[in-house]
Order: structure tokens, then sequence, then C-alpha cells
């Protein structure tokens, strides 16, 4: 297991951060932390009192704050990004300044000795092939504006000699800095709250991935990076291939109350459909820890102290 690196994470008070960096530093590394703190969260409280944290309080955007963090750093990890198509359409500015331009502008302030590790998305694919399936391989079509801007910065990043872009499927879970706005999240939250869903074209699928297990790909990919580096992989939970309408037959296994009504006359905005294999990455050692319906037990327990004011992205 490697130890004592030194460790930059943008945006990393956010959903997948506030769990990854704790995990960094558990395992002997060095944390440094740049975040706006847009949500206001204080997600990152519990690691304060550990010597081999930092935090700075500003905007990836900015390059005389962002090189001096990045020349001291053995690995970056971006996460720092305007994530989900609603948030990038409600600030389509923001969008491309945070997850485009900012993340160029680190990858141009590398050296070829320094590791990136970024997350991308497997929504690139939009809606994959005949079958809907899709690998590494497979041609992209982004259909939102962050989709767009992942598959950019990811042509670039794979330019940088040692790089790993996790294409990572739909993340669910429980986070200090929670997001109720992921589909998984979202519908057990309906679930919760008002017994019910309403479903727009319920047949369309996607892959889904517990938001520990996509850290323990992360941890994975430092373990193992002379072998992974130079490489794509989608990160996902090979058994939850699932369309909506599965995914709420699995909630309804664990709260039986839970309607599911299924709206056949109209489109859903978000036109996403394909199936993702995993294989790539399950080759090289990798293995999820989390089931989906690990997740949704999870997710009840949580939603019985949180209200959804403050927990969304929009």
């Amino acid at each position: 297991m490697v130890k004592g690196l030194n460790i930059l994470v943008t945006g990393g008070a956010g959903y997948l951060g506030s769990i990854m960096v704790p995990e960094l530093l558990a395992l002997g590394h060095s944390v440094t932390v740049i975040d706006n703190f847009m949500f206001d969260q204080s997600s990152l409280n519990h690691v304060c009192n550990n010597e081999n944290f930092e935090i700075v309080h500003g905007d990836v955007r900015i390059e005389g704050i962002m090189k001096p963090l990045i020349s001291s750093a053995d690995v970056i990890i971006p996460l720092a990004a305007l994530v989900g198509a609603p948030l990038c359409n409600q600030d389509p500015v923001g969008a491309r300044t945070i997850n485009g331009e900012s993340v160029l502008l680190l990858l141009d302030s590398l050296s070829k000795d320094q590791r990136v590790l970024m997350p991308t998305t497997n929504s690139a694919y939009g809606s994959g092939d005949d079958d809907n399936f899709c690998t590494e391989e497979s041609p992209l079509n982004p259909m939102s504006t962050y989709a767009v801007e992942k598959v950019e910065v990811e042509r670039k990043l794979m330019e940088h000699e040692n790089a790993i872009s996790f294409r990572l499927a739909t993340v669910f879970g429980m986070s200090p800095r929670m997001r109720i706005d992921l589909l998984v999240n979202d519908f057990v939250h309906r679930a919760c709250r008002d017994n019910a869903v309403v479903l727009f074209e319920g047949h369309f699928k996607r892959n889904y991935i517990h938001v520990r297990d996509v850290c323990k790909a992360f941890v994975h990919g430092l373990d193992n990076f002379e072998q992974m580096k130079g490489n794509i992989f989608n990160v996902g939970l090979s058994s939850a291939n699932l369309s909506k309408k599965e995914l709420c037959e699995k909630i309804q296994k664990q709260i039986p109350g839970f309607v599911v009504l299924e709206a056949e006359l109209t489109k859903d905005p978000d036109q996403r459909n394909y199936i993702v294999s995993n294989e790539k990455i399950e080759k090289t050692g990798w293995a999820p820890n989390m089931e989906i319906e690990d997740g949704i037990k999870e997710l009840i327990k949580g939603y019985r102290m949180l209200k959804n004011g403050k927990y969304g992205n929009v």
C-alpha cells in the first residue's frame, strides 16, 4: 500500500471529497483541500485535528492560488466541479470555467512526474450502441453541458503521461456533504418522504456506484498506478445496470408502501439510457463492496436525520 504522498484534492469538501479525504488521511497521506464552500458545508470538521490535513478556502479558477498548491503536490485529484445538468444549466458560465477551464489550467501546470486521478462520467455515453451497451471504447455522445465539459477535459487529461480517468456511474449513498438530487438518493428520499414517485420513461437504464466504492477505486488507482496509468476506466456496480423501474422495485422491497406511477406519454428531459461494462477495472483487482440494496438501507437510515432544504445541488 502506497503511503506518505502529498495529495491535492480540489473540491474536497463536496459529496465525494468529504468521504475520500478522511480515507486518504487514514492511509497516511498528507492532504490539502481547496474548496469555495459554495453550499456552506462543514463536511471536513472532523479531520481538522489531523496534522497532515490542510484547507484552503479559495477558487480553483485563480491561477495565483492554484499554481503553488499544484507545484507542491505529488498527486492531484480534481473533484471541483458544478455537478449535474440542472446546476450547469443554471450557471453555464460557472460550468465552463470551473468544469473546463480550471482543469485545463491545472493540467497545463503539471510536471511530467506528477500524477492525476480524475473523475469523469459515464453519462458521456448518452445512449450507447443498438443494445445500449458501453465499454471504454464506445463512441461518446454527451447530452448535457456537464458531460460535454468532462469529455473535453478527459481528452486533455489523457495527453498527460501520468493520468487515470475514472468514468463514474451515477453515485449513491450517504455523505457528510449530502446530495439528495442524485437518482438513487432522490428516489429513496421520495419513498421515505412522499411514499410515491412519478417515473418518466422508466425503462431507461443506467449504472450505479456507491460513493465509498468510488473512493475505493481512487485508492486502488494510487496503489496500482504504474499498472493503471494512461487508461480510462468505467467505475460502476456491475450488478446494478438497472432501469429506473427496476430501481424502484428494489426500493419497494425495503419500503413496501412506496407507490410508483409511470407517466407513459411524457418524455424524460434526461435521455441517458445505457448499460455499462466495468470489466476493465475489475480485471485490475478492484471490486465494489456495496450493493444497491446496501445503499438503499443506508439512505433510509440517513433520511431519518435530514431535511431536503440544503442537500441538493440546485
